[in-house]
């Protein structure tokens, strides 16, 4: 049962497991939705107030969900699989997408969201895809960004941060376990998906900070290299997180990508 609404009476399922979720403005058959996917550490609640403006400028719908193990969503089992940002948007987004009603939809994602909007876009031709939205999006491991996830780890062993992440998520040490020790597991430094870009055929927008701890343009430049696809670039002077320390420059981009698009394929389907 999927109740649209920004405080849903029960969460869906998927697959057996409950996973929160709330949305903002219009419902599907109303207008052209788009789909959050957070980062590795977010969840509904850190996306702050941004789909609430995200919708309010675009007059689209907006759907942020918690992935298994992250916010009130049900709890996950670890070690997490080392490939979890491949096989995860292709088990669980169609599931959601189907629940939801989606008809038309922009995947927006964050950090390790925007490698599974990409996945996903790379990997299923759903025609219900209009376009992707990738905010600081990891194709490959870079030495830096593990060195970074490394004192996140120091940090999280050594002081009081399971017990902040707890006003966020139901289960703090699983969230964080099953980010970072995937992240830094052996086996996956030589991580890479880039691939999928080649086999994305709708419109991209790409945003990156350049102060980013976890990635830096060159997954931007994997992009604008492999992409066969119109690709927007937009580069900011923010760290990881754009929509919360670039919000402004970010909320622009974003909502004049959505609007453009929506624009162009009207008027496709005025002179079809």
């Amino acid at each position: 049962m999927f109740e649209w609404s920004l405080t849903p009476s029960f969460p869906m399922t998927v697959n057996g497991v409950a996973l929160e979720y709330a949305c903002h403005g219009p419902a599907p058959d109303q207008a052209p939705t788009i789909v959050m996917l957070h980062e590795g550490l977010g969840c509904v609640a850190l996306w702050r107030d941004f789909p609430e403006k995200l919708s309010a400028q675009t007059g689209f719908g907006v759907l942020v969900f918690s992935r298994q193990g992250y916010g009130n969503s049900d709890p996950i089992r670890l070690p997490r699989r080392l490939d979890y940002q491949s096989s995860e948007p292709l088990e669980v987004l169609p599931h959601i997408l189907k629940q939801a009603g989606i008809q038309r939809c922009i995947l927006f994602g964050h950090s390790d969201g925007a490698t599974m909007a990409a996945v996903y876009a790379g990997s299923i031709e759903d025609h219900r895809v209009r376009g992707v939205i990738l905010m600081a999006p990891h194709f490959f491991a870079e030495r830096m960004g593990l060195a970074e996830i490394e004192r996140a780890r120091d940090t999280f062993n050594t002081t009081d941060l399971s017990a902040r992440m707890s006003k966020y998520h139901r289960d703090p040490e699983g969230a964080f376990r099953g980010w970072a020790d995937v992240w830094l597991d052996p086996g996956f430094a030589d991580w890479n998906v880039a691939e999928v870009i080649d086999y994305i055929r709708v419109p991209i927008l790409a945003i990156q900070g350049h102060g980013d701890q976890y990635g830096t343009m060159a997954q931007l430049d994997e992009i604008s290299e492999r992409a066969y696809c119109p690709v927007d670039l937009v580069e900011l002077d923010c760290k990881h997180s754009p929509h919360l320390e670039a919000p402004e420059e970010t909320l622009a981009a974003a909502a004049e990508f959505c609007v453009r698009l929506e624009r162009i394929e009207a008027a496709q389907v005025e002179t079809a």
